[in-house]
C-alpha cells in the first residue's frame, strides 16, 4: 500500500486530529466552548487585537464552524455579555425583589455575588475591555451600556428604595447617582488588572467596607 508523503501526514497534536479525537459536542456545549475561547482571546490581546482564527484554534473548531454561531467579533462580544453579565443581573434583580431580612444582609448576598461571578472570574475581562476600548468601539459601548450598566443602575435604585421603605436609610442619594454604590467595583477591576500581581486587592473586604460608609452616610438604622 503507498505511503502517503511525510509532509502530507497530519500531526497528531494539531487541530484537525484532536477535533476528530475529541467526543461530539452538542450546539449548545460548542457555543459554549467558543464564548469561553472568546473570551480568553480579548482577556489576552483587547477586542481590536483578537482574531476570529485564532479564538476558532483555542475552541478546537473550524473558523468557518464559528461563522455557524457567530457572524463576527462583535457578535462574540454580545453573547459573552448575555452569557457571563446578563445571569449575574438577572439572579440580583431575583434577590432583591425576594430577600427577606436586611439592606445590609442583602448588600453582603450581592456582594458575594458579584465578586464570585464577575469581579473574582474570567468575566471580570469584559469590564476592562469596556473600560479600555469602549471609546474605540461606540457601538459596543452603547450595547454594554444598555445591557449591563442601565439595568445594573436600576437594581441600585431599588435597593435604595427598599431601604427607605423598611425605614432603614433617610436619604435618597445614591438613588440620584447610583454611580457612587458601584464604584468601588471598577475600582477592585482596575486596581488588580494594574497592580494584582504584586499589591493585590482583597476585593470582598474592599467592597464591605465601602458597603458600611455608605450605609453610615445614609443614615443607617437597624430595624
Amino acid at each position: 500500500m503507498p505511503q502517503m508523503p511525510k509532509d502530507s501526514q497530519e500531526s497528531p497534536s494539531s487541530p484537525q486530529a484532536r477535533r476528530r479525537r475529541a467526543p461530539a459536542m452538542d450546539r449548545g456545549e460548542r457555543r459554549r466552548s467558543i464564548l469561553d475561547a472568546a473570551l480568553a482571546e480579548f482577556a489576552a490581546h483587547g477586542f481590536a487585537g483578537a482574531r476570529l482564527e485564532d479564538v476558532a484554534r483555542r475552541a478546537g473548531v473550524a473558523k468557518g464552524t464559528l461563522y455557524l454561531y457567530f457572524s463576527d467579533k462583535e457578535a462574540l462580544f454580545r453573547g459573552l455579555v448575555e452569557e457571563n453579565l446578563s445571569p449575574v443581573i438577572v439572579d440580583a434583580g431575583g434577590m432583591v425583589a425576594l430577600f427577606p431580612g436586611t439592606t445590609r444582609e442583602l448588600l453582603d448576598l450581592l456582594i458575594e455575588l458579584l465578586a464570585q461571578r464577575v469581579l473574582e472570574a474570567p468575566a471580570q475581562a469584559l469590564v476592562r475591555l469596556m473600560i479600555a476600548e469602549g471609546p474605540r468601539f461606540p457601538e459596543l459601548a452603547a450595547y454594554y451600556h444598555r445591557e449591563v450598566v442601565v439595568r445594573g443602575l436600576a437594581l441600585i435604585r431599588a435597593i435604595v428604595a427598599r431601604g427607605i421603605a423598611r425605614g432603614e436609610i433617610d436619604s435618597d442619594i445614591p438613588a440620584q447617582f447610583p454611580q457612587l454604590v458601584i464604584a468601588p467595583a471598577i475600582v477592585a477591576v482596575v486596581w488588580n488588572s494594574m497592580f494584582g500581581t504584586f499589591d493585590p486587592l482583597d476585593v470582598r473586604r474592599f467592597l464591605a467596607a465601602h458597603r458600611d460608609l455608605i450605609l453610615r452616610g445614609l443614615g443607617w438604622r437597624e430595624t
